[in-house]
């Protein structure tokens, strides 16, 4: 089922929620709204869901080609996921995901036969058979998850929405939801939507990433894409660790200090630019190398898991930033706080000055 919202805006009194919101959801894809609070991933989720109405003459939601923009949710075919479970505390599992069924009218009602069926294959597939008999507070969070999400499976529907699906959980939990529910995904292929302002999980899950800011989104793409080719610097900043520094481009090359790299963007050229490197993609020498680079001061050193952060200075300016080393290159190195060293880049990255972070 294709998903399209065309011209979609959202105010709440004074505050613009959407501006003019085109997106496209290609069937069978799983898609990731990605953003900070208040960017308005949520807010458009609720309006495909049809939990909530776009601003009058503001645009239309469409599913399939139909348009569905004054169609209640229960009429858009629409399985929700809840940040909280939403589960019915005093029911059993077997009831929380038979309720959707049971509730319909007579007319569309499946036979209990069929009812039990459905839920029983619903519980292999998530991965909970046997206990269809216990309650929700007899669950561990992440079955709770599961089962919100058997429930919503349920009803066979069109469009699968979640919102922060695994919010609530542990750190530990998450990462094996997230890689069970790409499994899922990948059988089911049910076009699913989610929210998350967790740039990890949605680097690891989606198909395709669309992050949104204030409103209105900056970039549509796949994790590759908009991971290594940042469209803007709020991109680049919202995803994952980054250095900024100002420099100038001069005959084609970035001057970032003493540090230079060719940059491809001719637009450019003979003007200032913004400059940013992740922190794994500098290179860090005891000695000056033959190639330019920074020389930076050691202020703090930090063992992370298969990583060692390094927080430093630059000599010239004084300026803060994080470079991040594998152990055995530190254990190669002996770095020691307040040491010199000397850091060249694998890449920079080079933006007009007019863009802010």
């Amino acid at each position: 089922m294709k998903i399209e919202t065309q011209q979609i805006s959202k105010t709440f009194g004074n505050f613009h929620a959407l501006h003019k919101v085109q997106l496209e959801v290609k069937s069978g894809e799983l898609l990731a709204l990605l953003g900070p609070s208040g960017s308005g991933k949520t807010t458009l989720l609720r309006i495909i869901a049809g939990l909530e109405n776009p601003d009058d003459g503001s645009g239309g939601v469409f599913f399939g080609g139909e348009e569905v923009t004054f169609k209640s949710a229960k009429d858009r075919g629409v399985g929700f996921v809840f940040q909280h479970y939403a589960l019915f505390r005093h029911m059993t599992v077997f009831e929380n995901i038979a309720f959707g069924l049971t509730i319909r009218p007579s007319s569309t009602r499946p036979s209990k036969d069929e009812i039990r069926s459905r839920v029983l294959k619903l519980l292999k597939l998530v991965q909970l058979e046997g206990l269809e008999k216990r309650f929700p507070s007899q669950l561990s969070g992440g079955q709770r998850q599961r089962i919100s999400l058997a429930r919503a499976l349920a009803v066979e529907p069109k469009v699968l929405l979640l919102d922060e699906p695994f919010g609530a959980l542990d750190a530990k939990v998450r990462k094996e939801l997230r890689r069970w529910l790409r499994q899922l995904h990948q059988e089911i292929h049910v076009t699913s939507i989610f929210v998350t302002h967790d740039q990890e999980e949605a680097l690891e899950l989606a198909d395709r990433v669309v992050i949104m800011n204030a409103g209105k989104i900056e970039q549509i793409g796949t994790p590759e894409q908009v991971y290594e080719a940042p469209a803007n610097p709020f991109v680049f900043n919202f995803l994952g660790s980054v250095n900024s520094f100002t420099g100038k481009v001069i005959k084609g090359k970035a001057q970032v200090g003493s540090l230079v790299f060719d940059t491809r963007n001719e637009k450019l050229n003979e003007s200032s630019v913004v400059a940013f490197v992740r922190p794994h993609e500098f290179q860090v020498h005891k000695d000056k190398p033959l190639e330019s680079s920074l020389e930076v001061k050691i202020l703090h050193i930090q063992p992370i898991g298969p990583l060692v952060r390094i927080e430093m200075t630059r000599v010239d300016n004084q300026e803060f930033l994080t470079v991040e080393i594998t152990r055995d290159l530190y254990g190669k190195l002996q770095l020691k706080v307040n040491e010199t060293a000397h850091l060249t880049a694998t890449r920079l990255h080079v933006f007009p000055p007019d863009y802010s972070i």
